[in-house]
């Protein structure tokens, strides 16, 4: 867990450190990823598909702000239904407008809910964003969620029926414009999962706002089983034919990646929860506190060698290991000499008591 705790701790300080990169370098990926969803199911303009096309948009994505990405995405979808049909354009065309008077009027800044959500829809994981939604969001993020959820049928649906969309005449055009509109409008499963969304959105939130141990948790939990439940009595009563083990499987993946979520953004240690009550002239408060888990990471200290420092110190020791060797001499000889002064001076003396004798 120690591991785990530092892991987290070394990504924040990564992504303060490079936050101006990171932005740029998302930006672009999720705007090629869209773009390229795009082209690889209704990529009937083949001027569109070309790489070159996609990476010069998804630098100029990555260098605007995020709200451009929606519009680039928009644009590349209406010049491939254009080149489909007229009539398919022109009818999500007005869905798009109506999608982007009210996104811009309402949740302007919910531009990942918006793109996230029908790539979450391609992956078989869309079950994420609600809960997502609610634990950093509010209700109204519903909105773009929605708005989501609705690009993705439409593209689904003109994926899925591209070859009836080829009219030879006013008659079978105008009987081909009734039908988009009819598909596309009254969709049942396409309402069925917004509903489901929608509600599952607004518990997570309403747990996730709760004074109560693990609420992070809980919500998770809770909006799951929503979602599942909610699936599976539309299932019941609009027969979408939806499957069962792939909503099963889906929320399980969804599960995991919102407690890694969890994990990164809102982790706490219930354990030392502590109950705070004071008051001042008006009011008296009580506070509950929970602290964070936090673990401070190693301070890793790289000390630096200069080859010049180096090469004095060198030179030092090599002058010091001199100057200690003829110090050492010195003291040899010195003793040299005092040993046959010794010497000397005990013969003499030998000498003097051999004439006394």
């Amino acid at each position: 867990m120690t591991s785990l705790l530092e892991l987290r701790e070394y990504i924040k300080q990564f992504y303060i450190k490079y936050e101006t990169i990171i932005t740029y370098v998302w930006k672009f990926l999720l705007a090629i990823i869209c773009i390229a969803i795009i082209n690889s199911k209704i990529g009937y303009q083949s001027s569109l598909t070309n790489i070159l096309v996609v990476l010069m948009v998804s630098l100029l994505c990555s260098i605007l702000p995020p709200n451009f990405i929606i519009l680039a995405s928009a644009g590349f979808t209406m010049v491939h239904l254009y080149a489909l049909s007229l009539e398919c354009a022109l009818v999500v065309g007005i869905v798009f407008l109506l999608m982007f008077l009210l996104y811009f009027r309402f949740t302007p800044k919910d531009t990942l809910a918006v793109l996230i959500t029908p790539i979450l829809c391609v992956m078989n994981i869309p079950y994420v964003m609600p809960v997502a939604l609610g634990l950093f969001g509010t209700p109204v993020s519903i909105v773009s969620m929605s708005f989501g959820v609705m690009v993705y049928y439409m593209i689904s649906y003109v994926s899925g029926n591209a070859t009836s969309f080829s009219a030879a005449d006013i008659e079978e055009t105008a009987g081909h414009f009734q039908t988009v509109v009819s598909e596309i409008v009254g969709n049942k499963e396409m309402y069925m999962v917004i509903i489901t969304f929608a509600v599952a959105l607004i518990i997570v939130y309403a747990i996730r706002r709760m004074s109560i141990a693990h609420a992070w948790e809980v919500a998770i939990i809770a909006g799951l089983l929503v979602e599942l439940l909610g699936l599976l009595v539309g299932e019941l009563l609009f027969e979408t034919q939806i499957s069962l083990a792939g909503i099963i499987i889906g929320i399980l993946f969804s599960g995991a990646i919102l407690k890694c979520i969890q994990f990164f953004a809102f982790n706490l240690d219930y354990s030392r929860t502590e109950i705070v009550q004071f008051e001042d002239d008006e009011y008296y408060y009580y506070v509950k506190a929970v602290p964070k888990v936090s673990v401070a990471t190693p301070e890793r200290r790289v000390k630096k060698i200069n080859r010049s420092h180096g090469s004095v110190s060198r030179t030092q020791a090599a002058t010091k290991s001199q100057s200690s060797t003829r110090t050492q001499t010195a003291s040899r000889t010195q003793g040299t000499t005092r040993t046959q002064s010794a010497q000397r001076t005990r013969t003499s003396e030998r000498s003097l008591r051999d004439l006394d004798n």
